[in-house]
């Protein structure tokens, strides 16, 4: 009798669980900068509603994780953005979502599975991407997507100083 109690609860619990992409991929360009001081940008990427700009989810962030006594999450209310929809709620460092700052050049971040991604409600969502370095500038990009998906999706945006191409890729 448990074996087909805990059959039918797993069953169940499947069937209740939001559906997520097979591939979830969001590849991103730092550029190269050729500036007197460089320094490398912390990034982060969240989710919003598309409808109203609420805040969603957390799905990656990037900052000097390595500074002594977590010094690096000082700088993280740079991004402005970030900070004001959910960032300053945050504790950080998030297992799964912080991670070091990244060198200029194409980095893909996967998202299929993330708790992110697999525990959003259907609906139209944006992806929003916020680079800031220090002496240095800020940018936003943000991507829509639908979610769950229901055929191969590709969305993209470019940015003009501290972001470069940004795409959203997602299959079923």
């Amino acid at each position: 009798m448990r074996l087909r109690y805990s059959m039918a609860m797993g069953a169940a619990a499947a069937l209740a669980a939001p559906a997520f992409a097979a591939e979830a991929n969001l590849k991103l360009e730092l550029p190269r900068l050729s500036v007197a001081e460089y320094h490398k940008p912390y990034v982060a990427v969240w989710v919003e509603n598309a409808a109203d700009p609420a805040f969603a989810s957390q799905l990656a962030l990037w900052y000097d994780v390595k500074k002594r006594d977590n010094g690096g999450a000082k700088w993280l209310k740079d991004m402005r953005s970030w900070w004001r929809k959910g960032g300053r709620d945050m504790q950080t460092p998030m297992d799964g979502v912080t991670a070091a700052t990244r060198a200029p050049g194409e980095h893909v971040i996967g998202l299929a599975g993330t708790k992110g991604l697999a525990t959003l409600p259907p609906g139209s969502y944006q992806l929003v991407v916020e680079a800031a370095r220090e002496n240095g500038g800020r940018e936003v990009l943000r991507v829509p997507f639908d979610w769950p998906v229901k055929s191969a999706q590709v969305a993209k945006a470019q940015g003009e100083h501290e972001l470069g191409a940004v795409a959203l890729e997602l299959k079923p």
